[in-house]
């Protein structure tokens, strides 16, 4: 009795559409005599030698039911009979990450297998699995920052667009990261994001002051900065756009290495945390972990919200069946 009160239509208006299919359905059964359209073209005394089937089979085997039921069950279906209700949490996380991406030409350094830029990428590839209900956004920079995307929950778009990122897409070349960070901190807002995080993926660049400056000011606005170094101490040898590699003006190579303590005070100007790839999976713990507080906070206010469940899915194997059923020879 408990299932017969609760239920109910989702789209009732479909309802009304049943009166007319079952009219139509009474109408070509009587339009369709046994004898079928034949009738129309072949004189009644001669019909009867011309039948396989005796009139009583074929009236018994009569379509019409069975294409009654099929729209019958085709409409319901579509009415969305409902019976069961499931519980959700009345509000969606605002958590936001907004990854900064080194597109110098620095991170073309092979100090890294197989170099720098390919393995940010990878490190891009797994904070995008760990986003889960964060939105995420993706700026690169070079001399200038470029809006890869905004701050969205379609994560599987982000991770089509970073095959291609590379030094070489750059218009020209640089390592400001200041004006990187001040175009993360306008997208966070545009998009409303609240506990928001910036994760930076740099071997290094050149604008320090204003970088710490620019993370300083992030973090007075309750945005955290944390940084991914992306290299190794001892560095790589830095190739030329002709060929070779980049030498200084005593004739020596010129090594892009990893200025490690330069990356945590930068961290530390924006209230983050310090990584490098190896210790990557940690930062990301550290992440997911600020999100779930968040998240639960919400979740003990115990503010949540009921919708039905369609359980029209459920007609659709027997519409299958009387479907069938209207397939069998020699009815149509």
């Amino acid at each position: 009795m408990e299932l017969i009160r609760d239920f109910q239509f989702l789209r009732p208006l479909w309802l009304l559409v049943l009166p007319l299919l079952w009219g139509l359905s009474i109408w070509l059964a009587r339009r369709r005599t046994g004898q079928g359209n034949w009738g129309q073209i072949i004189d009644a005394e001669l019909l009867p030698a011309l039948q396989l089937d005796s009139g009583s089979q074929r009236k018994s085997l009569a379509p019409w039911p069975w294409l009654a039921l099929a729209w019958t069950l085709a409409v319901l279906a579509l009415a969305g009979p409902s019976w069961e209700r499931a519980p959700s949490v009345a509000y969606r996380g605002n958590n936001a990450w907004l990854l900064v991406l080194d597109l110098s030409p620095s991170m073309m350094a092979a100090d890294l297998t197989p170099n720098r830029i390919t393995r940010a990428r990878y490190a891009l590839d797994d904070l995008l699995n760990a986003a889960q209900d964060a939105r995420v956004g993706l700026v690169a920079f070079s001399d200038e920052p470029y809006t890869v995307t905004p701050l969205t929950d379609d994560v599987a778009t982000i991770r089509a667009l970073l095959p291609p990122l590379s030094p070489d897409i750059m218009p020209s070349a640089g390592d400001n990261l200041a004006p990187a960070l001040e175009q993360a901190g306008t997208l966070i807002q545009q998009g409303g994001g609240k506990d928001a995080q910036v994760v930076v993926l740099t071997d290094g660049f050149s604008d320090p002051a204003a970088a710490f400056a620019a993370a300083r000011k992030l973090q007075s606005q309750h945005i955290t900065v944390n940084v991914v170094g992306i290299g190794t101490r001892t560095g790589a040898p830095l190739s030329q756009a002709g060929g070779g590699f980049a030498q200084n003006a005593k004739g020596q190579l010129n090594l892009a290495r990893l200025d490690v303590e330069r990356l945590q005070q930068l961290a530390a100007s924006g209230g983050g945390r310090y990584a490098d790839l190896s210790q990557l999976p940690s930062l990301i713990g550290d992440l997911q972990a600020s999100a779930d507080r968040t998240s639960q906070a919400r979740e003990e206010k115990d503010i949540r919200v009921e919708h039905r469940l369609d359980g029209g899915i459920w007609l659709l194997p027997l519409l299958l069946v009387a479907t069938a059923l209207l397939a069998r020879r020699g009815w149509l």
